[in-house]
């Protein structure tokens, strides 16, 4: 790298030096960028200072090193607990700190309140993957465009980066969103394993069929999304709630017969069988979004 491309990096603060924050730094500092890093407990930053980060002794010094100040820390109350008080006028703050969609507008009005400009994000990474071409970790931002597109190349050093609009929460509601559609994933994938444990049934031979049937299953999902744009939910179904609701008393009795509790299926077992008796059974399962829907109850 030469001295003029090194030049050209933008300067950055990050706070928090967690373990994501450490990985987010370390790849900026290998990029050229110079780092000034904060943490609450400074012993955490020590490494980065061996790595070429200048170590800041308090938060309002690392806030004042730079314009563009990157928060990655333990939650929403913490990024409001570290700048409480510091002047962020003329500053460009980035929120890669895990909260939801309300918090991420609460804290846009917040600094912008204080003369900053604001991006709230949600990282869809593990540090791990952070640096790491091909890993597929990216991070979601929302907010300030105009913060977006200036800072956009350095932003896109550690990870990718998917603008998904100015409301401020949308970063964190497609984040939220995303992992808790993989925590519905992983609760099948407990259940399935459950019930094979008791048998002569390796679970590494298993897992292949699995991950092919979860994939296979996946694009299910563009499916739902038409139905739920065109609102018919009855277009293109194969497999009706009627059908397949009398289909869930077969997974119900196999779980009693290996020993399993059922408490990972009967939610949405139970929500099918609502819709069912509102009298939709030629629809797929995409109805069960208006029985979650709480603002049409």
């Amino acid at each position: 790298m030469t001295d003029t491309a090194v030049a050209s990096r933008t300067p950055l603060t990050l706070l928090g030096t967690g373990a994501m924050g450490t990985a987010l730094a370390r790849v900026w500092l290998a990029a050229g960028h110079e780092v000034t890093v904060w943490n609450r407990t400074a012993a955490r930053a020590e490494a980065l200072a061996a790595e070429g980060a200048r170590v800041a002794a308090s938060a309002a010094e690392a806030v004042t090193a730079n314009r563009l100040v990157i928060a990655c820390l333990l939650d929403d109350t913490s990024v409001g607990e570290a700048l409480d008080g510091i002047s962020l006028a003329g500053r460009d703050l980035v929120n890669l700190t895990t909260g939801t969609p309300a918090e991420g507008r609460a804290r846009a009005v917040w600094s912008e309140a204080r003369g900053a400009r604001f991006l709230d994000a949600g990282i869809m990474a593990v540090p791990p993957m952070i640096g790491a071409p091909g890993s597929g970790g990216y991070v979601f931002y929302s907010g300030s465009a105009e913060l977006f597109e200036e800072h956009r190349d350095t932003l896109a050093v550690p990870a990718g980066t998917r603008y998904v609009g100015a409301d401020p929460g949308f970063a964190a509601l497609h984040d939220v969103a995303l992992l808790s559609a993989m925590s519905g994933m992983f609760a099948g994938i407990a259940h399935a394993f459950a019930l094979i444990r008791p048998e002569d049934i390796a679970p590494k031979d298993f897992a292949p069929l699995l991950v092919d049937w979860l994939t296979a299953m996946a694009p299910a999902a563009h499916q739902s999304a038409e139905r739920l744009q065109s609102g018919d939910y009855t277009r293109g179904v194969v497999s009706n709630l009627a059908m397949q609701v009398a289909g869930n008393a077969t997974l119900l009795r196999t779980a009693e017969e290996q020993q399993v509790s059922p408490e990972l299926l009967t939610p949405y077992t139970e929500l099918m069988e609502r819709r069912l008796a509102q009298g939709h059974g030629d629809e797929d399962e995409t109805g069960v979004v208006e029985l979650l829907d709480t603002r049409r109850s």
